[in-house]
């Protein structure tokens, strides 16, 4: 049986035309790519503005393989073919329902092959509803295998009602994950912030992505002495990364 490393290989140039598709029209700049750790463990933590866009850049230009975490209605055909009607609509109102209906023979076959090979390219299946002991204990195993795993926090959409439409609170599941890794096994996992604006512009329609890759940060630079301040320390740490990274890209665009 082949490795999730290997399946990845095997399916690249789907992968990459995929997230071609995802990104069309789309201009992608990216600062600070040379924070991107090359091996070892790695948790790559953002903000998650853009639904599958946000996957789609990281897919592309991440140098290494690296596994999600994902909605668990993905793995599922007629589940993820709601989720892409739900998102069509949330975004584009009823015109996005009628580009659903427009473009279903072509969404069709790629609804299909995503639900159908999500699992076997190591992607960690997350009940975003019910508990989520499972997908952490899936995340804690490959970080100690010393892979990168992805987890971007919000549900893909901007909060035009939130304090910070962009950026929506973050979970303490990064920061724990860090913690008992250095704690049971020594481990001191990279964790890198990233900032993303401008893939929560509707698919086909034409813009600029910005990337903006922070130096990657560790729980050793936290340690209180006290497991819950430490962690709620990091958590608090990280979203205030990813919140200056942001500021520095919205900051350059109306400079621009």
């Amino acid at each position: 049986m082949a490795s999730f490393e290997e399946e990845l290989q095997i399916l690249q140039p789907v992968i990459q035309k995929l997230c071609d598709i995802s990104l069309f029209g789309k201009k992608v700049i990216i600062k600070g790519r040379q924070h991107f750790v090359r091996e070892g463990p790695n948790i790559i933590i953002g903000n998650h503005c853009g639904s599958y866009k946000d996957v789609a850049i990281l897919m592309k230009y991440v140098p290494r393989p690296i596994f999600f975490t994902a909605n668990v209605g993905i793995f599922n055909r007629s589940e993820f073919n709601a989720l892409v009607r739900k998102h069509l609509k949330r975004h584009m109102h009823n015109f996005g329902l009628f580009l659903d209906l427009l473009f279903s023979p072509i969404k069709a076959p790629f609804v299909d092959y995503i639900s159908s090979n999500i699992y076997k390219v190591g992607t960690i299946p997350v009940d975003l509803n019910h508990k989520k002991r499972m997908a952490f204990r899936l995340c804690h195993d490959y970080l100690k295998k010393g892979k990168a795993i992805i987890t971007l926090q919000g549900r893909g959409r901007v909060y035009s009602d939130h304090p910070h439409p962009y950026i929506y609170p973050f979970r303490r599941g990064a920061s724990i994950l860090a913690y008992n890794l250095f704690r049971d096994d020594k481990v001191k996992v990279p964790i890198t912030p990233v900032a993303f604006y401008g893939t929560q512009t509707p698919l086909i329609v034409p813009g600029k992505i910005k990337v903006n890759v922070g130096e990657p940060m560790y729980i050793v630079d936290y340690l209180t002495g006290e497991t819950s301040k430490t962690i709620m320390d990091f958590k608090d740490a990280l979203e205030n990364r990813v919140k200056a990274l942001f500021y520095d890209i919205v900051k350059k665009k109306e400079a621009d």
